[in-house]
């Protein structure tokens, strides 16, 4: 999926994102769904995956299953569970996704992901003039912390102070 939507134009943006939902999509099949052709003449017992782009250059990324025992609804994990973040991800990640009920019993989950993916423009927070990162640190008591990397911009009392607004 990777090379073909790249050596299409795809940008890195939406391909990266596509390949996720691809596999959260095929992992809840493997885990939630039945094999293909389970309880049909036909089929092979597989899976079936599939992506397509439209005119606009929308990508939907889909996957049908034989179905499962319940219908593909995004969970409220714990925070220690090991699963149950999936549809989750994809509600981050696409457009929209949905699912699609087949009259053979086959179910499709699918996500769209929009062109402009990753383009929408953020909003972030402006520092007050004269209140630096160190300068926050100094306030706080925190000395000694200092970001690496590609998170230089996060800073420890900002982290704080978030948890005691929340409390």
């Amino acid at each position: 999926m990777r090379e073909e939507l790249r050596g299409n134009g795809v940008s890195d943006t939406v391909v990266d994102d596509a390949v996720l939902i691809l596999s959260e999509l095929l992992s809840n099949a493997c885990r939630h769904g039945r094999p293909l052709g389970r309880h049909a003449e036909v089929g092979d017992g597989d899976i079936r995956a599939a992506w397509r782009m439209n005119r606009a250059g929308d990508l939907t990324v889909e996957v049908t299953d034989g179905g499962g025992p319940t219908r593909p609804v995004p969970a409220t994990p714990s925070v220690t569970a090991r699963g149950g973040r999936g549809l989750n991800i994809i509600s981050a990640l696409a457009e929209k996704w949905g699912v699609r009920d087949d009259t053979s019993g086959e179910v499709t989950v699918w996500a769209l992901v929009a062109s402009d993916h990753g383009r929408k423009a953020f909003t972030t927070r402006a520092e007050p003039l004269g209140r630096t990162a160190s300068s926050r640190r100094e306030r706080d008591g925190l000395h000694g912390l200092h970001g690496r990397g590609p998170l230089d911009e996060l800073d420890f009392a900002d982290v704080l102070d978030a948890f005691d607004d929340a409390g």
